[in-house]
């Protein structure tokens, strides 16, 4: 049986890599993806990323075992040649399969019920505040749980994007379009569009979309040569604009966090009315149009307009939080230049992410993205889970002298201004247009 096998090198493999000519292997196994890719529930662009090489550790890491019964329609009929697992990958895949026959993947607690109802409760208050008191110290507090209800809110729709948080994947479904599109007035859709992409290529410049902040943030210098990305297909240009603002990055990082939601706003509706295709775009557009139905209506039974902006900005800086967050996990960590390696999709996932440490009672504040490691590594796991996994995936790390960076918030956010200000300082040096300091941005970029 051995000898009637047919085989393909990883060099024919990675010929195809584009659309209508997309090939990937899973554990040895060749796969043509090329017709599947407009179908995959993840979208096409983790395909096109990965496409051309071995992806076993990534589509462990984002499919469950009732996916692997769908792979046999798309079977070459080719191995690939000296296909081999690194000690890295084997000790991986063990984990995944521990926490499976532990069934981690599915208990799931009531975090779900307990986020919603506070949510709910959270949106009572928010009505009682603004509809029922006169004073602007109510107004204010009013504003305040607003941003406490968006946080929460965007955790669960997160939660539900990853893994099924309800009974049924019609109510998943059902509860993404409200605490996503209703709630908070960011496309789902738009959400998944780049998480995937953040997911699979973590911390490349050129392909993960939440690095890529030209002309208001540069992680890195090498963002001076004007990368295209190859997520948004355009060219970030490194213009005189891009240099003024990103002299300033460290001064302006925390005031632009505070105003971050109107981006957010923007770009959910250039995806919605773009000529791309997006999944559920009426559902996604109507739940659109039921938060800017609530939204300004709230907005005005608040007595005059300087009120009416001192609420949307205090809750806009509420929410900024979970920005800052956000962007503590992985503007400071290794950053590199280059489609995603699915022969590395663990060493990549340390190398650019950092965990927040902080008590247990703060879980839910973080809604558990300050383990954003474990979270990378094993993105169906429920936030329930990753505290108590977190101890492993630190051995492991340890075990192949792999970085595992925990920081408090207070020193995240410092590694994070020292991160902005070093490319702020090139940036100043207006005669060059290249990298300053090339030793250091060669350790900087490739860790």
């Amino acid at each position: 049986m051995e000898g009637k096998k047919k085989y393909i090198t990883a060099e024919e493999l990675k010929k195809h890599n584009k659309p209508g000519d997309l090939w990937i292997s899973i554990q040895g196994k060749v796969y043509n993806v090329s017709d599947w890719a407009k179908e995959h529930p993840g979208g096409e662009i983790p395909l096109l990323n990965l496409a051309g090489q071995d992806v076993t550790d990534a589509f462990i890491a984002y499919h469950p075992g009732t996916a692997w019964k769908y792979l046999d329609k798309l079977f070459t009929g080719y191995y690939l040649q000296d296909f081999q697992v690194s000690d890295v990958s084997k000790d991986y895949r063990w984990l995944v399969t521990e926490f499976s026959k532990m069934g981690m993947f599915e208990t799931k607690g009531h975090v779900a019920f307990c986020s919603l109802a506070s949510v709910a409760v959270m949106f009572a208050i928010v009505l009682y505040g603004v509809l029922r008191c006169d004073s602007v110290w109510a107004h204010l507090g009013a504003a305040m749980v607003l941003g406490m209800l968006w946080i929460q809110s965007t955790y669960v729709g997160h939660d539900s994007g990853h893994y099924q948080v309800m009974s049924s994947r019609g109510y998943n479904r059902l509860a993404q379009i409200i605490t996503g599109n209703c709630l908070t007035g960011i496309s789902i859709a738009w959400w998944k569009w780049t998480h995937n992409a953040h997911h699979i290529a973590c911390n490349s410049l050129d392909y993960d979309p939440d690095l890529q902040h030209i002309p208001f943030f540069a992680v890195s210098s090498r963002f001076f040569n004007s990368l295209t990305s190859c997520f948004y297909e355009r060219k970030l240009n490194f213009d005189p604009l891009a240099r003024f603002l990103i002299s300033y990055q460290h001064l302006t990082f925390y005031p632009v966090m505070c105003v971050a939601r109107v981006n957010l706003y923007l770009q959910t509706l250039l995806l919605l009315f773009s000529n791309r295709k997006v999944p559920d775009r009426a559902f996604n557009i109507m739940g659109i149009l039921v938060f800017w139905t609530w939204f300004p209506l709230l907005l005005s039974y608040l007595p005059n307009w300087p009120e009416r902006f001192m609420f949307v900005l205090t809750s806009f800086a509420v929410t900024s939080i979970q920005h800052i967050q956000f962007c503590l996990n992985h503007f400071s960590a290794n950053v590199y230049v280059g489609p995603p390696n699915g022969n590395d999709w663990f060493e990549k996932q340390t190398s650019g992410t950092l965990d927040i440490a902080c008590s247990s009672w703060m879980d839910w504040f973080f809604g558990g993205l300050q383990f954003q490691l474990e979270h990378h590594l094993f993105p169906r796991l429920p936030r329930c889970q990753l505290r108590k996994v977190s101890p492993v995936v630190k051995d492991l790390c340890k075990k192949h002298n792999l970085p595992y960076r925990s920081l408090s918030f207070w020193d995240a956010n410092v590694s994070t201004i020292k991160t902005l200000r070093t490319a702020a300082m090139q940036a100043r040096d207006v005669s060059n247009t290249a990298p300053k300091n090339l030793l250091w941005e060669a350790v900087n970029t490739h860790g």
